[in-house]
């Protein structure tokens, strides 16, 4: 007859295995993402570049994938760099051209530099994307594209419903909007590391056949290591409605964090109530005032 195991001696066995397990038995560590929202004009118009509506409501989305931590830093930096410890993606949602308050400081410089040499995501959205002249270096690293004087920007309409086979566009759907779009950025020779996602472009609108030019939303695999998402659309907070384009920035900011992105996409569920409440309370700027009409002339016979 077999001998049988006393619980005593099985809760010996399983405490044993536990030991030996160490942390493959604890639930693994959250997925750490920085949101940093600019600075929001007071006197705008709703929604316009809406830095920290938009922060809020992609903290709102991200929270609904399991095991995604998302902290919130407002006015362009932090008060407490520590917030950055332990980060997987930083979220840049920002005035561009020099505005951005991480290119403010050599010391601020110095920290992004530190997060994306450990291997940080980066993640650019709007504005954020333009970096000035004096920080080329910071923006091929980081963003692996530089805005120049070639570079162009405008709203136009554009609709877009063909997406490249990436993790970031899974489960994206087609949707068309009117945007401010930032594009002809200048990429790296062969495009090495980059892999265009979205392209819109007033004579090919959102058709690839617009070619780099017209490349408005792009990865980039660092080639120290880590991940780069960018997106030159999102100009005012109504964007958020589209469906398949905030599956693409929740994706491409998970994707950025070197989270696995599920085939149908990541969660970004809002309805209108949801989105709206998130907008950042403006003052309405005051309307402008009609120039006085010409006097009429006569003339003399």
């Amino acid at each position: 007859m077999k001998p049988t195991l006393s619980f005593r001696s099985l809760l010996r066995t399983l405490t044993i295995i536990t030991a030996l397990g160490g942390m493959t038995l604890q639930a693994a560590d959250p997925i750490k993402i920085v949101l940093v929202a600019g600075t929001v004009k007071e006197v705008d118009r709703p929604g316009h570049h809406d830095y920290l509506g938009g922060c809020r409501l992609m903290q709102a989305l991200l929270g609904q994938t399991e095991g995604v931590e998302a902290a919130l830093v407002t006015e362009g930096w932090p008060s407490d760099e520590s917030v950055f410890e332990g980060a997987k993606a930083i979220v840049f949602y920002t005035d561009g051209a020099g505005k951005q308050a991480y290119l403010e400081s050599p010391e601020r410089v110095a920290v992004i530099e530190e997060l994306a040499a450990k291997g940080t995501g980066i993640v650019s959205i709007h504005q954020a994307v333009e970096f000035p002249a004096a920080f080329s270096k910071q923006s091929a690293e980081w963003t692996g594209g530089n805005y120049t004087p070639l570079s162009s920007r405008g709203h136009w309409d554009s609709k877009h419903e063909i997406f490249p086979d990436h993790p970031v566009t899974r489960g994206v759907i087609p949707w068309e909007i009117n945007d401010g779009w930032l594009n002809r950025f200048k990429f790296p020779a062969g495009m090495k590391g980059i892999t265009p996602l979205v392209w819109s472009g007033k004579e090919h609108l959102g058709s690839p056949e617009g070619g780099p030019a017209d490349i408005v939303a792009w990865t980039f695999d660092r080639p120290g290591g880590g991940r780069s998402f960018n997106f030159s659309g999102l100009d005012a907070h109504s964007a958020w409605e589209r469906v398949g384009m905030r599956t693409l920035v929740i994706n491409g900011i998970l994707w950025s964090a070197g989270a696995e992105i599920p085939q149908g996409g990541a969660k970004s569920e809002a309805d209108q109530a949801m989105i709206d409440s998130f907008l950042t309370p403006r003052i309405a700027p005051e309307p402008k005032k009609k120039a006085p009409a010409a006097p009429a002339t006569t003339s003399k016979k």
